[in-house]
């Protein structure tokens, strides 16, 4: 009896011990993962998305590519820079309050270091003509980084004439009409409620 409950006991210690240090690697990934993100987003915060997607989506399985899209609607929708709120989304995500705080902490360090190693440098030789060349390389490279995900993005999400008709609209709204994201997302969101609704009732009647 004394033995199997110490052994029961052993076992028990050996899982929370397990447990512990899954939750350790799983935070140090949030922070390491997001740490390179921060390194390489270079352009503005959209630019982190390809990152994001291959990282989180298809290296770590942390979310699918829908998920990855929801992650994306409520950063968009939320104020603040939306690199940061995609950082404290999925570390929440993942990794609860201690996972939102490093990942948060890990995308925002690589800009912080950088930015107060070379301010003085990137001051004096910001004339440069070369320097400004290299730049200007980098971010054609990233619109195109861009480009290319939501073009994948847009193949695995937009399924029927509804998602494209919407994606479309959302287009030419932001682009040419200027209108606030924020409300280009929430009437998207009412939309896709009452669009949803319609093909229940449809359902509904065909199966009479």
């Amino acid at each position: 009896m004394k033995q199997d409950l110490q052994y029961q006991q052993n076992t028990e210690s050996t899982s929370r011990q397990e447990g512990r240090a899954q939750r350790k690697a799983l935070l140090w990934q949030l922070f390491a993962s997001f740490f390179k993100i921060g390194l390489f987003t270079i352009g503005g915060g959209l630019a982190m998305i390809p990152l994001l997607d291959r990282i989180a989506v298809r290296e770590k399985k942390w979310f699918t590519e829908e998920e990855m899209m929801e992650c994306l609607a409520v950063s968009q929708s939320l104020p603040g820079v939306v690199a940061v709120n995609m950082a404290t989304y999925v570390g929440k995500r993942k990794g609860g309050f201690a996972g939102a705080l490093l990942a948060t902490l890990g995308v925002i360090l690589p800009s912080f270091i950088i930015i107060l190693v070379i301010a003085n440098i990137l001051l004096r030789v910001g004339d440069n003509p070369y320097l400004a060349g290299a730049f200007t390389g980098i971010k054609a490279a990233i619109c195109g980084m861009i480009l290319a995900t939501v073009i994948r993005l847009g193949k695995n999400n937009l399924k029927d004439a509804f998602g494209w008709i919407i994606a479309l609209a959302a287009f030419v709204l932001i682009v040419f009409l200027q209108v606030n994201v924020v409300w280009v997302i929430l009437g998207a969101a009412v939309l896709g409620i009452a669009w949803t609704m319609i093909q229940k009732k449809r359902s509904a009647k065909g199966g009479d």
